[in-house]
């Protein structure tokens, strides 16, 4: 193997295979071994059986239906205000020095502390919820948004002014379509930010949610349905992953 060296992309894709193979080994060999306590650590044959079970009801799905509107609406919403400030503290110095500082100092906060400030300001609804998972994206969405903009080429921009054009017509037509394969990776890494928040925006007084159902499983000790809960996150964190991944790739092969 060399450094940076591209493989095929069978080759790439049986690796991962025996990657997700290797992690399901271990497990299994600490479960049915039982070298962990079955109450904390389910066979997968448990998990799977009842993973099957509770996506063959309408309950679970609703769950899972709601969990994404939560995300995506916190996502979308974080993604229509970051967006433009980043791209504005990224091509200002002026706005670097106005707008990173600040964002620099709350994004270190994190996002469990809002939950109170949140539910006085939102009360319990869908909005609190929707809230906290765009006060977990937001500060970060700004800061590599403007680093993204830093990063596009300097000499592009000169070329834009001896050709004559204005400020806003160089950032239209260049900062903002060469910064746009760089910002949907960082849009692809944040959606994952997005749904790491949604377990936390769904104990803020909720009767439904994935985040809901593994905390209701928790309280009567169904591990089974703890890992159900967690495996499907994971898997509609994935989905969306390769989702963006898809796009990067046919929107802009030549990034």
């Amino acid at each position: 193997m060399q450094i940076f060296e591209d493989i095929p992309k069978r080759s790439f894709g049986i690796t991962a295979t025996i990657s997700f193979l290797v992690m399901i080994g271990i497990w299994s060999i600490l479960s049915y071994g039982q070298l962990v306590n079955p109450i904390f650590l389910p066979t997968p044959d448990k998990v799977f059986t009842t993973m099957i079970k509770l996506l063959g009801t309408s309950d679970y799905w609703n769950h899972i239906g709601i969990s994404i509107f939560r995300v995506s609406a916190g996502f979308m919403l974080a993604c229509l205000v970051a967006i433009p400030i980043g791209l504005f503290a990224g091509t200002y110095r002026f706005g670097e020095a106005f707008i990173e500082p600040p964002m620099e100092f709350i994004r270190y906060m994190p996002a469990v502390a809002f939950i109170p400030l949140i539910m006085v300001w939102a009360g319990i609804g869908e909005s609190a919820k929707i809230l906290l998972i765009f006060t977990g994206c937001f500060f970060q969405l700004v800061l590599m948004v403007a680093s993204d903009t830093r990063l596009v080429s300097k000499d592009l921009v000169q070329a834009s002014f001896t050709l004559g054009a204005s400020r806003w017509q160089a950032i239209q037509t260049v900062i903002i379509p060469a910064v746009q394969p760089r910002l949907l990776n960082t849009l692809r890494l944040m959606l994952g930010w997005a749904w790491t928040y949604l377990v936390v925006a769904e104990l803020v007084a909720v009767n439904s949610g994935l985040g809901y159902a593994i905390m209701k499983a928790q309280r009567f000790l169904n591990t089974e349905q703890i890992f159900v809960g967690i495996i499907v996150i994971g898997l509609l964190g994935l989905i969306s992953d390769r989702i963006f991944a898809f796009l990067n790739r046919r929107l802009y092969p030549w990034a």
